[in-house]
């Protein structure tokens, strides 16, 4: 029997142990999940269900056998960060990395951005937190006008502006012309629009930020749904991350809790068929980045708690999928993603319980999988499981 819908929820940087290759990362010894769950002890009872104790080798503390199947997904692309991971879950698997600039971008780059968007020059231009630096260049930014340029480890080129010195839309447009100009060697994987409000000593990140990726480039999971006439919808930055394509309706939700009223309010329309892909990302921009374990397991908690609804929405013909993009592990060094296998999580009552899947070799397996459940033909990168677990 086929599924009739299917929902994947990306819980942004849940990584599950370090990858055979964390090394050459800088990454050997990160275990996201299983430092946040040791120091933090979150009460977790819907995804220990479902396996994820199981999958950090720590034991369900009722005994009970996981009613879903669970493993762990290998990246197969280089990298560690958002582009790459979900367009690798989706199908399609990078050859060759994004580039990154840790020293800042070549002064032609940031003369060419300045020429584009008329600003005399830009602030910061280096590797840096992005709460750190609007409160390092905030007030410098108020004063001159100028935006803050900044990347990460990540391949993102991003600008931070106050609200009331460049509004949103005007910041999402000169993001526009970034976008436009950063190509060939200077390709990132995302330009990000990051406003901010307040005043220094209190500057806040607010909900309007943006990402602006760049085009996949060959098919998806996305397109494959869209293409054969079902139903496709993103939840939160997926929009963002596969540049709008292959959608048919889009809810930039911002922050946890909107995405999961976002999920449940699609899953409750009748008529439903295809799939539904959501990212959570304050596991990430949050409480990953900014190093808060305790808030790191609190949002696994509330995600926990939205999880028997959106099993029950799912019905006796729905396919629940549950994963993570990269690991960002809040005890680690740095503030920067972690290399990291990353969690497999599956429920639906037309597969079987307690299967583990062990290592499974691409993150494009969650993509074949999906496609095989839905009926649909795959030519995208990956092995299904279907087989494996359907009953």
């Amino acid at each position: 029997m086929k599924a009739r819908k299917a929902a994947l929820i990306v819980i942004d940087a849940l990584g599950v142990g370090a990858q055979h290759d964390s090394a050459a990362y800088g990454d050997e010894g990160a275990n996201t999940f299983l430092h946040v769950y040791e120091k933090a002890k979150p009460n977790l009872p819907n995804l220990t269900d479902l396996g994820l104790l199981d999958i950090i080798g720590k034991a369900d503390p009722n005994g009970e056998d996981p009613l879903g199947c669970f493993g762990k997904l290998q990246e197969q692309g280089a990298g560690k960060d958002t582009t790459t991971g979900h367009w690798e879950l989706a199908g399609l698997t990078l050859k060759e990395p994004f580039p990154t600039f840790p020293d800042g971008f070549p002064q032609e780059l940031i003369d060419l951005f300045c020429q584009e968007t008329g600003f005399d020059g830009v602030l910061g231009n280096v590797a840096a937190s992005g709460t750190e630096i609007i409160e390092r260049l905030g007030n410098e930014h108020l004063r001159t006008g100028r935006p803050i340029v900044y990347t990460s480890a990540d391949s993102v080129f991003q600008i931070a502006a106050h609200e009331a010195i460049i509004p949103p839309t005007e910041l999402w447009h000169i993001c526009r012309i970034a976008r436009r100009i950063l190509t060939g060697k200077y390709a990132v994987g995302r330009v990000i629009a990051r406003p901010f409000i307040g005043s220094p000593g209190s500057f806040e990140r607010t909900g309007n930020r943006k990402d602006f990726s760049i085009n996949p480039p060959s098919r998806t999971l996305l397109d494959v749904v869209h293409d054969a006439g079902l139903d496709c919808v993103g939840i939160g930055k997926i929009e963002d991350i596969f540049n709008h394509r292959g959608l048919t309706f889009s809810d930039h939700a911002a922050g946890n809790t909107a995405c999961l009223d976002a999920i449940v309010n699609q899953l409750k329309k009748p008529r439903f068929h295809g799939l539904l892909m959501a990212n959570l990302v304050d596991t990430d921009s949050k409480y990953g980045h900014r190093r808060d374990v305790e808030g790191y397991a609190k949002a696994l908690e509330e995600i926990d708690a939205r999880l028997p609804e959106i099993m029950r929405l799912l019905g006796d013909d729905g396919l629940l999928m549950i994963t993570g993009d990269h690991g960002c592990d809040p005890t680690w060094k740095g503030t920067d993603h972690t290399r990291e296998y990353t969690p497999i999580l599956v429920y639906s009552l037309l597969v079987d319980e307690c299967v583990d899947l062990g290592v499974r070799d691409s993150f494009a397996d969650v993509s074949a999988t999906i496609l095989e459940a839905l009926g649909l033909r795959n030519s995208l990168d990956g092995t299904s499981f279907w087989q494996d677990i359907a009953l």
